[in-house]
């Protein structure tokens, strides 16, 4: 069964959500559903399983933390103290660390001054010790794949009591290999009532990871790749090499409008080198990679929400999980490896009503990924020039079969005509509960 997204002004008053959650949801500012939550809240609501298809930036995160802690409440009118057992009554797996972080913070806010509402974090790279300690009495966990598995072989933590489980962000789970990691917890809270699920796509890999998951699960699919960034202008600049690239960057940045930026590389390396040069010359700049203790990688996106860094240099380790209303641009310096990323990096700005800015840095070489970038969004990505920095190597007429060593000058052209745009400016912020550092 799928509905599509066509609900839209809907209040959260109007969603039958517990009086504490409203009073909590009134203070972070908003008033408004967003098309996500005003249809997944109901129907988590009724019980049963969800099939969810969501892009980031649409609110999916509040989509399903709503009901569920709504259902804590219910079960605990009185907030009476709650056991400090390890056992779980929620858990939501998410695929990276980042996320995990932001998705407990949000749960937190959302749960304030409710006594008997208790959240932990599980992830890699952190202290045994404090998360032990912090998942007795807590009756929603937000985990990773690896350290819920690492807790429950030492018996550090029960999921037998697990009621719903959640998996935020499949197809990235399925891209860093958590596949059998999922089949082993979902063996392990067999007796839960409810399963969440949320994709960027429907992909079949996914469809099939969902029949494993779910059960009779409700399908709710809203819009696709290309509609749900709209608000997001993209982009192209065609580069010569990569010391054209690094000028095109830097020029990129001295953009008056920008507030704060992300710019993604390719590898771990490369994001240290960027954020080197950038530094060198002036801007508050840092790299973000998966090698990075995690401590190092707390502090840096810290620094990044209360707007000390202007400028991240990231992996995509980061392109889930940065949730930072401010972030005015993305620039992918690095193409991603999967037309996939590249949505979910595009997705860290136009948040919380705001419009945005992606642009990808793009050697010749690179069409062929261009091509299935524009494919799977079904959004051509337009070619722009800045006058002093145009490209010397420019492809001309199509020419899609032509053979290894044809001159470059039959080259299949690509991108259309150069336009030289800044870009719209940037709205306020709406009062639609999307996520924001008001949530994190």
């Amino acid at each position: 069964m799928s509905h599509s997204a066509e609900i839209t002004n809907h209040s959260f008053a109007s969603l039958n959500l517990a009086a504490p959650l409203l009073k909590n949801i009134e203070a972070l500012g908003y008033t408004q559903a967003t098309p996500v939550q005003a249809q997944v809240i109901p129907a988590a609501l009724e019980g049963g399983d969800l099939l969810v298809s969501s892009q980031t930036g649409s609110g999916k995160t509040a989509a399903f933390l709503l009901p569920l802690l709504h259902q804590l409440v219910l079960a605990n009118p009185h907030g009476s103290p709650v056991p400090g057992r390890a056992q779980p009554k929620i858990l939501v797996l998410c695929p990276t660390r980042e996320l995990a972080q932001q998705v407990a913070t949000d749960a937190i806010n959302l749960a304030r001054g409710i006594k008997s509402l208790r959240i932990a974090t599980i992830m890699g790279g952190m202290p045994y010790g404090k998360q032990i300690q912090a998942i007795k009495g807590a009756s929603l966990v937000v985990a990773t794949p690896g350290r819920l598995l690492d807790l429950f072989n030492s018996r550090a933590i029960r999921l037998d009591q697990v009621e719903c489980l959640v998996v935020d962000e499949a197809d990235r789970m399925l891209d860093l290999g958590f596949a059998e990691d999922l089949e082993a917890i979902d063996e392990r809270c067999k007796g839960r009532s409810q399963t969440l699920m949320f994709s960027a796509t429907f992909a079949p890999r996914i469809m099939s990871l969902a029949s494993n998951l779910t059960k009779d699960a409700k399908r709710i699919e809203l819009a696709h790749a290309g509609e749900a960034h709209a608000n997001i202008a993209q982009k192209l600049h065609w580069a010569d090499n990569m010391a054209h690239k690094h000028r095109l960057l830097e020029h990129l940045l001295s953009d008056p409008e920008l507030d704060q930026a992300v710019v993604f590389a390719s590898t771990q390396v490369e994001s240290e080198k960027i954020a080197d040069t950038l530094r060198a010359n002036g801007y508050q700049a840092s790299a973000l990679h998966g090698a990075m203790p995690q401590a190092v990688r707390n502090r840096r996106l810290d620094s990044l929400r209360k707007g000390q860094t202007r400028i991240l240099v990231a992996t995509d380790v980061a392109a889930r999980g940065i949730d930072v209303p401010r972030i005015s641009h993305v620039i992918n310096f690095g193409l991603p490896m999967k037309p996939e990323d590249y949505t979910h990096r595009i997705g860290r700005t136009g948040r919380a009503g705001r419009n945005g800015i992606a642009i990808t840095l793009a050697e010749h070489r690179d069409r062929v990924k261009i091509r299935a970038i524009e494919r799977f969004t079904q959004q051509p990505m337009a070619a722009a020039e800045i006058a002093g920095l145009e490209p010397q190597q420019k492809p001309s007429a199509h020419k899609p079969n032509h053979r290894p060593g044809t001159a470059k000058r039959n080259k299949p052209k690509f991108g259309g005509q150069a336009r030289k745009s800044s870009g719209p400016r940037f709205g306020a912020r709406t009062g639609s509960f999307q996520n924001s550092t008001r949530q994190h």
